[in-house]
């Protein structure tokens, strides 16, 4: 998959990613940016779930760790660990993976979740382990 590949996907219908709304904006082997709405991934006092943001932290250090592998391989992940600093009640919150290490078996990405008004809710850090791609 190439840079270009990443961005055209649109999300499968009944995929994780669709069901939260994630958009990606920019993907490479180094970093991936992406958006996902705050409306309909809350708890239920209103506040953006931790889950939602481990899930968009997850997706975007992932997409970036599948270009790094290259072809023939994948990523899957094998540690998440997500420190949620303050909340967020509406709009998008953008997330940016960056990476950390990209190694021939394992690649890390620290992952900075953000609300509307530029401001951190989130520092997630994603290790995934580089694997031969499998079928199916």
């Amino acid at each position: 998959m190439t840079d270009t590949d990443a961005l055209a996907l649109t999300p499968a219908p009944g995929t994780l990613m669709a069901r939260m709304g994630i958009t990606l904006q920019e993907v490479s082997a180094d970093r991936a940016v992406g958006t996902m709405p705050v409306e309909g991934n809350v708890q239920p006092y209103g506040l953006l779930h931790g889950g939602a943001s481990a899930v968009l932290a997850e997706t975007l250090g992932s997409y970036a760790a599948n270009l790094h592998a290259g072809p023939g391989r994948q990523a899957v992940g094998i540690e998440l660990s997500c420190t949620h600093h303050r909340s967020a009640t509406a709009g998008l919150v953008t997330g940016t993976a960056t990476a950390v290490h990209l190694g021939g078996r394992v690649a890390t990405y620290d992952v900075v979740v953000e609300d509307p008004r530029g401001r951190r809710i989130c520092s997630a850090r994603l290790t995934c382990m580089l694997i031969e791609a499998r079928e199916g």
